[in-house]
């Protein structure tokens, strides 16, 4: 949403098999913005994709892309089911994100870094396997496909109760889209430490969240349509990568399920490491 950008950020739009995609871009002072088009390349281009949580949209960067913005082009999307984007009735699956996520990146002239989190971190490991051209590198987030190693949320209570028609609907209404639901989800699952939220941060959740047909992407996370089993994908990556925020359980896992050295071989690295690189939390 264009009202809780940073200074200088103007909304622009692509088009996409699903609709409308917004997207967030330095476009005035103080920022250096392309003199002939947005599709220039006078600033090499840094893609931000934020999670796919209730109330998500490109505002979960926002505080984060303006530091690169004078040595980048930042794009910053609103994904298709979020935000200011369009919001098309249907049972969001990942194929979904695939697409638009590719649409996106095709409109570069050549591979990109791109930043995600969560489960569209894990998305975008995914995509990266199946068109490591469209990617330069990445650097990750808490990637999850929260169906990792045999643990399907999908298979969990609240899940089950989300897919039940009608019970849906209430659930969103009741537990995503009003203050008081966002700012306790904000407050127990986002914010380790609650004296950071902020005003701003609960209204530009809530201003996603009450957008015309929002339910439909957020209850296909809420019911786990969109779960998947990373780790089964982790030895495929070969476009270089750094991941933060990993648990150490996740990353023992990983190691003895993947062939490293092959991988290591495989990949360039992310920035001089010539490796995956991990920082454990």
């Amino acid at each position: 949403m264009l009202q809780f950008q940073p200074p200088g950020f103007g909304q622009q739009v692509i088009k996409t098999s699903l609709g409308a995609m917004a997207y967030y871009t330095p476009i005035a002072s103080p920022w250096r913005v392309p003199r002939v088009s947005p599709s220039s390349d006078e600033l090499p281009p840094l893609v931000f994709l934020h999670s796919l949580g209730g109330g998500s949209s490109a505002y979960e960067w926002s505080k984060v892309y303006p530091a690169f913005a004078h040595r980048y082009r930042v794009i910053a999307p609103d994904l298709i089911g979020w935000g200011q984007s369009a919001h098309p009735v249907k049972t969001y699956q990942v194929e979904d994100y695939f697409s638009v996520l590719t649409e996106l990146l095709e409109t570069f002239s050549s591979p990109v870094p791109v930043v995600a989190s969560s489960l569209t971190a894990g998305i975008t490991i995914r995509l990266a396997i199946r068109r490591p051209d469209l990617f330069k590198m990445l650097f990750l987030v808490s990637p999850a496909g929260y169906a990792d190693f045999g643990a399907d949320y999908g298979r969990n209570l609240a899940a089950q109760i989300a897919g039940i028609p009608g019970v849906d609907q209430i659930i969103y209404t009741l537990g995503a889209a009003n203050e008081l639901a966002v700012r306790s989800f904000l407050e127990q699952f986002l914010f380790a430490d609650r004296s950071r939220l902020t005003q701003e941060t609960v209204e530009a959740y809530l201003t996603s969240a009450q957008q015309p047909n929002a339910e439909y992407a957020a209850l296909a996370s809420l019911r786990g349509d969109l779960c998947f089993d990373l780790s089964l994908y982790m030895s495929q990556l070969t476009v270089p990568t750094a991941i933060v925020g990993v648990k150490l359980h996740a990353l023992e896992q990983w190691q003895r399920g993947t062939d490293w050295q092959n991988f290591r071989r495989q990949s360039s690295g992310f920035g001089r490491s010539p490796r995956l690189g991990f920082c454990l939390s």
